[in-house]
């Protein structure tokens, strides 16, 4: 059986949704991100935009195979609105993403029941208003070798329609691809099999 080589995640912020329980406003977003430093900006913008809210939380989840997440109650009580928000990430098997949830108090306290079902609700109304699509996980490999050997590392690149991201051609020739998953293993025994030329596997 193939192994899964696709991925769930949006690639434009959504809209501004708002779920609204006793007075207090929820306010939730999605946005894409693909490092946690640009999880920090906008939630960092997010907060100079909604100065006067009481309380900012959110949470993140990123990588394909790696997976790294984190959540925040940002002063709730502990695992009230990170944690619902990050289970509604699993939810929807959504990766590569934030989701934040701004909430204006509206005087009287939900108990952290209600808390939990307010975010919970804002992060799945903000997931339902964002267009989700399937990616493919690609594998990036340098291929290295002299120039004379060029036309034989284009005629399988062509072959193969791989996708070349960047290429440094000096006497020795870099050429960096991206090649979808489950075609990495053949690709790259493909390549290694030539002689006077090299493949390498990048880190993510």
């Amino acid at each position: 059986m193939d192994a899964k080589d696709t991925y769930k995640t949006i690639d434009l912020p959504s809209k501004e949704t708002l779920f609204k329980d006793k007075n207090s406003k929820f306010f939730g977003y999605t946005f894409p991100i693909s490092t946690e430093e640009e999880a920090k900006q906008i939630v960092g913008t997010l907060k100079k935009e909604h100065h006067s809210a009481r309380h900012w939380c959110y949470a993140w989840q990123i990588g394909t195979e790696k997976i790294r997440h984190r959540s925040n109650d940002d002063g709730e009580p502990s695992n009230s609105a990170g944690q619902p928000i990050y289970g509604q990430i699993q939810s929807f098997g959504v990766t590569n993403i934030l989701i934040i949830v701004v909430r204006y108090f509206g005087g009287v306290k939900l108990g952290v029941g209600g808390l939990i079902h307010a975010y919970r609700t804002a992060a799945q109304l903000a997931l339902e208003a964002s267009v989700i699509i399937e990616k493919t996980i690609d594998i990036k490999f340098v291929i290295t070798f002299q120039y004379k050997n060029m036309n034989k590392v284009m005629r399988i690149i062509k072959e193969h329609q791989l996708t070349i991201t960047d290429q440094k051609l000096t006497l020795d020739c870099k050429i960096f691809i991206s090649v979808r998953k489950k075609k990495s293993d053949e690709i790259n025994t493909l390549f290694s099999s030539l002689y006077e030329i090299d493949i390498k596997r990048l880190c993510d």
